[in-house]
């Protein structure tokens, strides 16, 4: 499963991110935010920040690197990103 789309690595704090489409079977796999931690700057790990506009406009807390995208627009950006790299998106 590693590789594809549907094998969206999520933060175990960002359960539930609203509008996201999870694996067929049921959830995507989590990742805990020290194991985040050690992969930041790895260039197979695109972190997708996915708040809403006026969480992510009102925080002042982001995560350098991360790359912003509207949640309900995941349609138009769920292909953008390769199959090989580990995607993980949050919303919290």
């Amino acid at each position: 499963m590693k590789g594809k789309w549907l094998a969206i690595l999520l933060l175990i704090l960002v359960f539930g991110c609203a509008g996201m489409e999870t694996s067929s079977q049921g959830q995507a796999p989590r990742m805990a935010k020290e194991q985040l931690k050690a992969r930041l700057g790895s260039a197979e790990l695109v972190i997708i920040d996915a708040r809403s506009d006026m969480e992510w406009t009102e925080s002042d807390q982001k995560i350098a690197g991360a790359v912003r995208e509207a949640p309900e627009k995941f349609d138009d950006w769920k292909n953008k990103y390769p199959a090989s790299k580990t995607l993980v998106l949050y919303c919290s």
